[in-house]
């Protein structure tokens, strides 16, 4: 099977750019890429929204590129200014990445202080502005790490605050926060994400990769090849 060329079908998600418009917020990680994929099987025509917010590295932003050029979609990059994020493994290179530490009881320091509210806020003025009826997102309350701006009620509460604070709320068209990954667990991510064919080797879910590979040893890494062990699908 060939991902080199975008095509107007791809393994049974057919492309609409016609359909209804939503912007999905996209690292490129497996989890974002399956809410994308799901995003076109629900017949609409999105624009991925990515951040560069001076992460340690950029492995899963060239997944992201090479994944939208492939689909052949609207792909935005949304850069922020150096240091703005603190406190985060995944932002500062004096704080370390834990490795096999997956089923830990603490919010780990993988944690990127108000990273979904802000990343939400852009996708909110993006889709308010192109009139975009959806915005997708791939939290996860239950495979994940516990961290707080993956929980539904959070989603619940932003979604309430979009709607009294937006010119579309005002109007009685409130854009719709789609989570669809929401109460699925790792395997049923990766099946979901096998049914849309999903292309797996083109994601990158590392938090601390070496020269561009996967340690295999943090959270996502464990959890990834979880997923894939437990669906029964190689890990690619």
């Amino acid at each position: 099977m060939s991902f080199q060329k975008p095509s107007s079908k791809l393994n049974g998600v057919q492309k609409n750019s016609k359909g209804p418009k939503a912007v999905v917020l996209f690292s490129g990680g497996l989890d974002s890429t399956t809410c994308l994929y799901k995003a076109i099987k629900d017949g609409y025509s999105p624009t991925a929204l990515s951040f560069d917010y001076n992460q340690k590295h950029k492995e899963e932003l060239k997944s992201a590129k090479k994944i939208a050029k492939l689909l052949g979609i609207p792909h935005l990059i949304q850069k922020l200014q150096p240091d703005f994020f603190k406190g985060s493994s995944l932002t500062e290179k004096k704080i370390r990445v834990p490795k096999n530490s997956l089923g830990h009881t603490k919010i780990p320091n993988t944690y990127v202080p108000g990273r979904n509210i802000l990343f939400l806020s852009f996708g909110v003025s993006l889709a308010e502005g192109i009139s975009a009826e959806r915005l997708y997102i791939g939290v996860n309350a239950l495979d994940y790490s516990g961290y707080p701006d993956c929980r539904p009620e959070f989603i619940k509460a932003y979604a309430e605050a979009i709607r009294l604070g937006t010119k579309m709320g005002a109007e009685g068209n409130p854009l719709e926060i789609c989570t669809p990954l929401q109460y699925l667990d790792k395997k049923e991510i990766v099946l979901l994400g096998s049914s849309l064919g999903v292309p797996f080797s083109l994601t990158h879910s590392c938090y601390d990769p070496i020269q561009g590979k996967p340690c295999g040893k943090c959270d996502s890494c464990l959890l990834r090849k979880k997923g894939f062990q437990e669906a029964g699908i190689p890990e690619k």
